[in-house]
């Protein structure tokens, strides 16, 4: 008997060492990249609704999460570097917005998880399926149907004497094509001319925008794209100095100083960024996560940029708004 209590005692002795130990292994530390064209301060709250997304999850940085940071500077060549040294940090997950950012995380690992928010990936072939997309890449798109139509409508609203629109775009953004396409369509219904104005590196915005105030364009809608988010205050400088009305489709250029935007709600956008990475953290596989579409829009006018330019903003427009900047 006194041998069976002995051996049940070394036992129970060993079964607490074992489970000591275990419970004084480190539990692993998620990695997660953040991928941008630009330094994080550029639009602050893009990070900021994709951090507060993680802490209602339950992570803490620091202790169980940790975010890796790489921009390229504002410039667009440098994006791949930036995408390759998250790869070599060997983060659990690369989160990132805009076409050219995904395509060079795409580019930099066919194996790591791809968070994404950005135009029409379907479009721009990033994937073949919103449902199932299939490969290391998934998250949410900012396009929603007749969203260029909106915005060209409400900017006629703003601007009733608009006949003439100019569109500007980075034609070497695959997404732009559809954007443009999607506006002219709506033009066509509301008697509105719209015209292409082309960038393909910073030395263009002044051309082109001086061509847009010069071919009796009365107003710009600027398409988003890595390029153009990266230089948002000299396009709103250029467009304030020819006195042209300016529609976003991003609220940050709005706070930067353009007049109007209406777009997907950017902070609903990243918190739901993080809902991805805490589904991947937790075993799911890319390739089975739907990439969903924007719920939450926002309309908002600059009244302060309004009154540089000499407009004055018809009451009815600003009752549909749903931030005014006084």
């Amino acid at each position: 008997m006194k041998k069976k209590i002995t051996a049940l005692t070394l036992c129970a002795m060993l079964l607490a060492l074992c489970y000591s130990a275990s419970a004084q292994q480190p539990k692993k530390i998620a990695r997660v990249g953040w991928l941008t064209i630009g330094s994080r301060s550029m639009i602050p709250e893009r990070y900021e609704a994709f951090r507060q997304g993680l802490r209602d999850l339950g992570y803490i940085e620091g202790q169980n999460i940790v975010i890796e940071r790489a921009n390229a500077s504002g410039k667009v060549d440098r994006l791949a570097d930036a995408a390759a040294e998250l790869v070599r940090l060997n983060v659990d997950v690369i989160v990132t917005t805009g076409t050219t950012a995904v395509f060079a995380a795409k580019q930099a690992t066919s194996t790591i998880p791809i968070v994404m928010t950005t135009g029409d990936p379907l479009a721009t072939g990033i994937i073949t399926n919103l449902a199932r997309p299939g490969g290391n890449i998934t998250g949410l798109t900012n396009v929603a149907i007749d969203l260029a139509g909106k915005r060209l409508e409400l900017l006629k609203e703003a601007v009733p004497k608009l006949t003439r629109v100019g569109v500007l775009l980075n034609p070497a953004d695959p997404s732009s094509a559809g954007s443009l396409k999607e506006t002219r369509a709506a033009g066509r219904e509301l008697g509105i001319q719209v015209q292409s104005l082309e960038v393909r590196n910073p030395s263009d915005f002044e051309t082109a925008i001086k061509a847009a105030s010069g071919g009796r364009v009365n107003a710009l809608i600027i398409v988003q794209n890595a390029l153009i988010n990266a230089h948002r205050a000299r396009v709103v400088e250029l467009a304030t100095k020819n006195r042209l009305p300016t529609m976003f489709g991003e609220a940050a250029q709005v706070e930067a100083g353009g007049l109007m935007s209406y777009a997907p709600n950017s902070a609903d956008l990243f918190r739901r960024a993080a809902v991805y990475v805490d589904k991947i953290l937790k075993g799911a596989k890319p390739a089975d996560l739907p990439v969903e579409q924007p719920k939450k829009f926002e309309f908002i006018i600059n009244l302060k940029a309004a009154k540089q330019i000499g407009l004055t903003i018809p009451p009815n427009v600003l009752a549909r708004a749903d931030k005014v900047i006084r």
